[in-house]
């Protein structure tokens, strides 16, 4: 049980660990990257103010104007710049000087237009070029008079092991954040099955406490027919093997135990003098005795974990030739569960001692049983049913109630917790 339970918290912590990972490392990635590229624009950005004249005329630029620019490019360009180009304020080039040892860059740049901003701000713009990150700066040159005299566009190429560090950097940042997020993880999966195995035994006591007033019920019902509560605790437990071999669903076996449990529980509201009459019924005692069904189904009525009885205690007096009560249902209109109950109820009517019969021999019981197939029982169960029911009397015909009523707390208890617990690993698988 509790490697089930185990596997389900290691399961949903590892997605949650996924999902907070993609997020949070996502995140922390955008945000890293985003460092990047305003640390690579500062780089450039500080470059290029070391170039700004002190002011140009804002008409005909003199020679020496120019060579003075030109000297300055020329010492620039040595300074990880691609090329520096001066424009003139009618955004007329006035100067270039490219380095010979990125022209290749310079060449890719030309692909890429670029406006001259309207403002008086400094623009800037990445790019990657082969394995080069390049910034393009644009900014405005100030004038002798007051205003812009020109731009100055300058193309940064950002050193490779600048580039490496700020990369190991943000890997840094990021399996910090990842492992920052594993061991929040690690840390609550202690936390999560301690709380769990609380619930559990919690849940454990209150299903327990509910299969044993669900037995105990039943039982009490069964004592007023016959003096005991074995016919309650032998039925649930032959209907338990049939409904295995059958193949029912967890669900279904649920329901057929509960059933199986209640489903004389409207016999409550029979009068003695009816329920205990030794001989046979009147019609009209007949007819009040068959109510136990409907009253059996109004007392279950108002509990939402006893509904899954309802099949049983409704349709297990229905035939499948639709001779039965309480609703005349025919072949498989009749739910499994009360078709299969139906069977193992009225044998082991058959096959053990009530205070106004002795216990028929299994042959002739099984004869009886088979004699009914098609008739009352459904004929595929029948055939089931009699390959297993010489082991099952054997074990079970025979036991005192005490090794019955332990047995069946133990076989409920499995079908009502441990495939709960399988069902809900087999979901999150």
């Amino acid at each position: 049980r509790m490697i089930s339970i185990h596997r389900i918290v290691l399961r949903r912590l590892i997605l949650a660990w996924l999902g907070v990972s993609l997020f949070a490392g996502g995140l922390t990635y955008y945000i890293e990257i985003e460092k990047i590229d305003d640390a690579v624009v500062a780089l450039a950005a500080s470059e290029a103010t070391h170039f700004a004249p002190e002011g140009l005329d804002t008409g005909q630029h003199t020679a020496e104007e120019l060579n003075i620019l030109r000297e300055k490019a020329g010492e620039f360009v040595k300074r990880n710049f691609v090329v520096i180009e001066v424009y003139d304020r009618d955004e007329k080039r006035i100067l270039e000087v490219v380095n010979p040892k990125y022209e290749h860059i310079e060449t890719e740049l030309k692909r890429f237009k670029h406006h001259f901003p309207p403002d008086t701000g400094s623009h800037y713009e990445k790019f990657v070029v082969g394995e080069d990150t390049v910034v393009q700066v644009l900014v405005p040159l100030p004038s002798k008079l007051g205003g812009k005299a020109g731009f100055f566009e300058g193309v940064f190429v950002v050193d490779r092991n600048t580039i490496a560090d700020f990369r190991t950097q943000l890997w840094r940042t990021l399996a910090g954040v990842l492992l920052a997020v594993l061991a929040t993880t690690t840390l609550l999966y202690p936390v999560i099955i301690s709380l769990n195995q609380d619930v559990l035994r919690f849940s454990r006591e209150v299903l327990t406490g509910n299969l044993e007033m669900a037995s105990v019920l039943g039982a009490a019902i069964a004592k007023r027919d016959s003096d005991t509560g074995e016919h309650n605790f032998r039925v649930t437990l032959y209907a338990i093997q049939l409904g295995e071999t059958v193949g029912l669903p967890p669900i279904q076996m649920r329901q057929l135990i509960l059933g199986a449990f209640l489903h004389d529980v409207g016999k409550i509201g029979i009068s003695d003098n009816i329920l205990l009459k030794p001989g046979k019924l009147t019609a009209e005692e007949f007819a009040i005795m068959r109510t136990h069904v409907t009253l059996g189904v109004d007392i279950i009525q108002q509990s939402t974990w006893l509904q899954g009885a309802r099949e049983v205690i409704e349709g297990h007096h229905e035939k499948f030739d639709g001779s039965g009560y309480l609703r005349g249902l025919k072949g498989e209109e009749i739910p499994l569960t009360a078709r299969i109950f139906a069977i193992v109820d009225v044998f082991d009517a058959l096959s053990s001692r009530r205070p106004y019969k002795a216990p028929m021999p299994l042959e002739q019981a099984l004869a009886i049983i088979e004699k009914d197939a098609g008739s009352h029982f459904d004929p595929r169960l029948v055939s089931l049913f009699v390959g297993i029911a010489p082991d099952l009397h054997g074990r079970i015909g025979q036991a005192s109630e005490k090794e019955l009523q332990a047995s069946l707390l133990k076989q409920a208890s499995h079908y009502f917790l441990q495939t709960s617990i399988e069902a809900k690993a087999a979901t999150s698988a």
